[in-house]
């Protein structure tokens, strides 16, 4: 707990919440009825695709917010989008799906704070930043590969 006692409070519980919808998508993947299974994969692919290409976002700013920011932060800015957009073909494909996709996503978004380490190491992003991007990261990528683990033992 007292990794989050010097983040502010606004981004501290907004991020802690927007880990809310990958559990509930977790519970109701393991205990909800079966119908929900199918749904409950597919909005979890969704969510971590959805703020993974997010979290390029926030990159990208804090390099146009930042006059000496490094160059290659606008390379970075854009992997993210890139994996969660190449992540969908599967599905467009109709090849195995969600299961390898959310294994690309989820070692993708824990491997994202490298980038974060990267970024306060040249000045562009705070301490707080990279201790609250540890935290989601863990949060969301672990909940995105035990999702993952599920679709592909249930999934065809």
């Amino acid at each position: 707990m007292r990794m989050l006692n010097h983040i502010p409070s606004a981004p501290r519980l907004l991020g802690l919440a927007g880990l809310l919808p990958p559990l509930f998508f977790a519970f109701a993947i393991l205990f909800g009825p079966a119908p929900w299974q199918w749904t409950a994969l597919a909005l979890a692919y969704a969510y971590a695709a959805l703020i993974f290409s997010f979290l390029g976002g926030i990159w990208w700013g804090l390099a146009a917010a930042n006059d000496a920011a490094p160059d290659w932060i606008y390379g970075a800015a854009i992997v993210p989008s890139l994996i969660a957009l190449a992540s969908y073909a599967p599905w467009i494909l109709g090849w195995s799906w969600p299961g390898p996709s959310m294994m690309l996503l989820g070692f993708a978004i824990l491997g994202s704070p490298w980038v974060d380490r990267r970024l306060v190491a040249a000045g562009v992003e705070s301490g707080w930043m990279l201790s609250l991007r540890q935290i989601l990261s863990f949060g969301l990528g672990g909940l995105t590969l035990t999702m993952a683990a599920i679709a592909m033992v249930s999934t065809p």
